[in-house]
């Protein structure tokens, strides 16, 4: 796996490129010379693993025969303060799953994609409080 990653502008503007093509912008704080014309690192990390978690999700709730017809991840990280650098103390996952989606097994696949498979939760430090919970919505 590979990324590259090249500068944009005179200041902290980036553009990451995976092999397919594929680009994301990345932007500092203001503070730094940003300009709001990307997501910030820390931002990309938590999309990074609501992202990962959602793609484990969908097909082990597809495996258990449910029906689900959309999902959004609330994610939402809490930093060190006081600290550089500032890692994340704790990070919640919040999954709002919509469809005929049993209880039971949507708290099941939840824990399994974030607790067991999901890549990037395996890689954040130990010392990471993560947190996770669901809502299912029934719909049609």
């Amino acid at each position: 796996m590979k990324v590259r990653l090249r500068r944009e502008n005179s200041a902290v503007h980036f553009v990451a490129e995976n092999d397919e093509g594929n680009t994301v912008h990345i932007d500092g704080n203001e503070e730094i010379g940003g300009e709001g014309a990307g997501f910030r690192p820390m931002q990309l990390l938590l999309a990074s693993l609501a992202g990962c978690a959602s793609l484990d999700l969908v097909p082990i709730l597809k495996k258990q025969r449910q029906r689900l017809d959309d999902v959004t991840v609330r994610v939402e990280g809490t930093r060190a303060e006081g600290v550089v650098p500032r890692p994340f103390t704790g990070i919640r996952l919040h999954f709002d799953l919509y469809g005929a989606v049993d209880d039971a097994k949507a708290a099941r696949a939840v824990e399994l994609s974030v607790e067991k498979y999901c890549s990037v939760a395996e890689s954040l430090s130990p010392e990471i409080a993560l947190t996770h919970s669901y809502a299912v919505h029934p719909t049609g």
